[in-house]
């Protein structure tokens, strides 16, 4: 009877099913039993499996066709759980997860050995987070294990924000597609490197800022160095990343438009004199806002009609800091 019910799953593994105790249960088991399940998160939805599992991990790597030199984060259901996934805890992360988890901050500090290597690139570290989503904690909860987890998307193009963008990305390389909303942050988790000594370095800007941490440390971030050789310290690293099918370029208010069948997203007030006919789409003027309707507005436009997609770039300020990485790498070719 599981066996059946778990078949019948995945056979409408394409179709979202919205996440109730009876759904997270079921997308529990497939977790147990090897398979892929993909869930909604406060920041994108995850493509998750049993960390602790390294079969079950590389159907990740082979689903979403992502380098295993892309190291994944895996994710908790409380915070004393860390100790199952890294094996050094210094006092900078202990400030860090009283003040960010559960939340969009995950932290990479030395692996447990309990962590099959495949999760971390083959390196001695992993990242480590606590999601803010009660259907992630509850999914990860029933399932027992910590779970592996990238963004449910083929690698280097839009992380998704719907359960609906998974099912276009992922369709049956998933065993399930658990529904929970559309993701309120929108982008990414920060990530920060935090040494045995304690020294915390900045490895992917994300849904929490950079001054933030750093009031809680008392001390500057400075960002950490990747010389591109070998396995990235944390996912969203490579120079091309979170990239609609559709190119894509930044302008400014006054740039000209391409020529042709395109979309215009706009920074907090709609263009005047468009040309007839061509999509525009405005998101919020706040850092905050506009991070929550990036991805979403990308989704709806990556598709024919149109063949280009212009982007009004936000302002170059700290606070935009996280926005712009994802902009910057999505334009890069």
């Amino acid at each position: 009877m599981m066996q059946e019910t778990l078949k019948h799953a995945a056979a409408m593994a394409q179709h979202a099913v919205v996440a109730t105790p009876e759904t997270i249960a079921l997308a529990a088991r497939h977790l147990r039993a090897g398979d892929l399940v993909a869930f909604p998160t406060e920041t994108v939805y995850g493509l998750a499996a049993n960390a602790f599992d390294a079969s079950a991990v590389e159907k990740i790597f082979a689903a979403k066709r992502r380098p295993r030199s892309c190291p994944l984060i895996v994710h908790i259901a409380d915070a004393h759980d860390a100790h199952r996934v890294v094996r050094v805890w210094p006092d900078s992360a202990e400030l860090l997860a009283r003040e960010f988890w559960p939340g969009p901050l995950t932290m990479v500090l030395p692996r447990n050995e309990a962590i099959p290597t495949l999760v971390s690139g083959g390196l001695d570290t992993v990242g480590v987070r606590l999601p803010e989503h009660p259907v992630a904690r509850e999914l990860i909860r029933e399932a027992g294990v910590p779970l592996a987890a990238p963004s449910a998307n083929e690698f280097m193009q839009l992380s998704p924000t719907a359960a609906s963008h998974v099912a276009r990305s992922l369709g049956n390389r998933v065993a399930m597609i658990l529904d929970g909303g559309n993701s309120h942050a929108g982008i990414e988790s920060t990530v920060v490197a935090i040494s045995e000594q304690g020294e915390v370095t900045l490895l992917r800007p994300g849904a929490i800022s950079r001054a933030r941490i750093e009031h809680v440390l008392g001390a500057k971030v400075p960002d950490a160095h990747w010389d591109k050789q070998g396995s990235a310290p944390s996912p969203g690293m490579h120079d091309r990343h979170y990239a609609p099918r559709t190119p894509l370029r930044l302008v400014s208010r006054q740039s000209p438009l391409p020529d042709g069948p395109g979309a215009l997203i706009s920074l907090g007030t709609p263009r005047p004199g468009l040309p007839e006919g061509l999509t525009e789409i405005v998101l919020g003027a706040s850092p905050e806002v506009y991070a929550q309707g990036l991805y979403a507005a990308l989704h709806s436009v990556d598709h024919p009609p149109h063949k280009w997609i212009a982007l009004e770039a936000p302002p170059q300020q700290a606070a935009w800091e996280a926005v712009n990485d994802r902009l910057r790498r999505a334009e890069s070719r």
